[in-house]
């Protein structure tokens, strides 16, 4: 990992965003490109439509110049205020020890931008919520729910509070992409010498399946330089992991974007994405 893609807003959650992002930056002695997407729907008026009739040619068009003047205004402000994210977010993450920053301003929807960007980016660190955070406690943006459904890339998702880095959870299970986050953990410098927990939930504890495949993990991980925790936890995946977070005091949750069941997932909504709208510290969802 190389660059590092930070999407910022500027909102409340930002200023956290740069921290995980200056963390990780740090670790890997890579550049982040800070990426300001102005949502265009801010810029647009309402139309004046047609009203001649009601109340006459002259007003109409004087209603028309003054709401294309402040569209234009809008368009100034919006402009010195993404100026002014980017701003802000250099100093942080300079002052954080990060070097290499580089600033991105567009105009647009974030969605629709961010394939433009992801090519040339190994992370893509976004915030759960976006302007409207203050407003909402277990609510999930919805460009972020569609960033992590449509990305190639591994997506970094922040919470509204920082909190330093010191033990990670693995949710872990056979899926294809929980074996490349575990090949990608054992091959990376980014997670060495963190205290890492590898849990498996499942319906039943005598799953064999399970216990295999946990046992693999583990051998996996102690041969790459960790001591993991290990355990096998029956319950429910959401309830268990929220669980598992709180009681062992956990900085970082590490999943797969995808478990067995793609196609259910795809259509009703994922355990990932269920886990991400609850979680209260940064989830590292791999594809």
């Amino acid at each position: 990992m190389k660059n590092i893609l930070v999407c910022t807003d500027g909102s409340i959650i930002a200023k956290n965003i740069y921290h995980y992002g200056a963390w990780f930056a740090k670790r890997l002695n890579a550049q982040i490109n800070v990426l300001s997407v102005t949502d265009i729907r801010s810029q647009k008026v309402v139309s004046t439509g047609n009203f001649s009739g009601a109340i006459g040619l002259g007003a109409s068009e004087d209603l028309l110049e003054k709401l294309v003047e402040l569209e234009h205004h809008k368009a100034q402000l919006n402009h010195e205020k993404s100026k002014l994210i980017l701003k802000t977010a250099k100093e942080i993450l300079q002052a954080e020890g990060v070097i290499n920053v580089n600033l991105i301003s567009k105009k647009g929807f974030l969605v629709d931008t961010l394939h433009e960007f992801e090519s040339n980016n190994d992370l893509i660190v976004l915030g759960k919520r976006g302007e409207n955070a203050e407003f909402a406690s277990k609510h999930l943006g919805g460009n972020v729910e569609r960033i992590i459904r449509s990305s190639h890339k591994p997506c970094l998702v922040v919470p509204l509070q920082f909190k330093p880095i010191e033990r990670l959870l693995f949710a872990y299970d056979d899926s294809a992409s929980c074996q490349k986050l575990l090949q990608f953990i054992t091959s990376s410098p980014i997670f060495q010498g963190l205290e890492l927990h590898l849990v498996t939930v499942t319906k039943d504890k005598k799953d064999q399946k399970a216990h295999v495949n946990l046992m693999k993990g583990q051998e996996l991980a102690t041969l790459a330089g960790f001591n993991p925790i290990c355990l096998l936890i029956e319950g429910h995946p959401e309830e268990a992991i929220a669980s598992y977070i709180s009681e062992n005091d956990i900085s970082m949750l590490l999943m797969g974007a995808y478990g067995h069941n793609r196609i259910r997932q795809l259509v009703i909504g994922s355990t990932t994405i269920q886990i991400l709208r609850s979680a209260q510290i940064p989830v590292f969802v791999f594809r």
